[in-house]
C-alpha cells in the first residue's frame, strides 16, 4: 500500500494561488489513480479532483472547474493540484488518496484506500 504525504498548503488571500503536492512512496505508484479531497470543519469529506493512472484522464468537482488543475509526474511519484482564483469557500484540509488499479471510478472517499495526513488551506478575504 502506498504512503502519501501532502505539502504546499498555507494561507493566501482571496484570488490567490497555491500548489499542493502529494508525494508517494513505493514503486507501484503508476498503478494508482490519485484523488484530491477536502474537508472543512463540520462538513463531509468531498472530492475535488482525480487523475487516472496514466494522467490522461482527469475529473473535477463543479465548484473548482476552471480554477484547479491536477497533474502527475510518475517519474517523481508525485501528483500536483494547482489551485488558482481561490475563494472564501475553498478553505479546508486537503487530502490526497490513491485508488489501486482503477481510474477514478466510484470517485468517493470510500473507494480510495491510501490516504495522506492532509494539508491546511486557508483563504482570507
Amino acid at each position: 500500500q502506498l504512503q502519501l504525504v501532502e505539502s504546499g498548503g498555507g494561507s493566501v488571500q482571496s484570488g490567490g494561488s497555491l500548489r499542493l503536492s502529494c508525494a508517494a512512496s513505493g514503486w507501484t505508484f503508476p498503478a494508482y489513480a490519485v484523488g484530491w479531497f477536502r474537508q472543512a470543519p463540520g462538513s463531509e469529506r468531498e472530492g475535488v479532483s482525480c487523475i487516472s493512472r496514466s494522467g490522461g484522464s482527469t475529473r473535477y468537482a463543479d465548484s473548482v472547474k476552471g480554477r484547479f488543475t491536477i497533474s502527475r509526474d510518475n517519474a517523481k511519484n508525485t501528483v500536483y493540484l494547482q489551485m488558482n482564483s481561490l475563494k472564501p469557500e475553498d478553505p479546508a484540509v486537503y487530502f490526497c488518496a490513491a485508488q489501486w488499479n482503477h481510474d477514478c471510478s466510484g470517485w468517493t472517499p470510500s473507494n480510495f484506500g491510501s490516504w495522506g495526513q492532509g494539508t491546511q488551506v486557508t483563504v482570507s478575504s
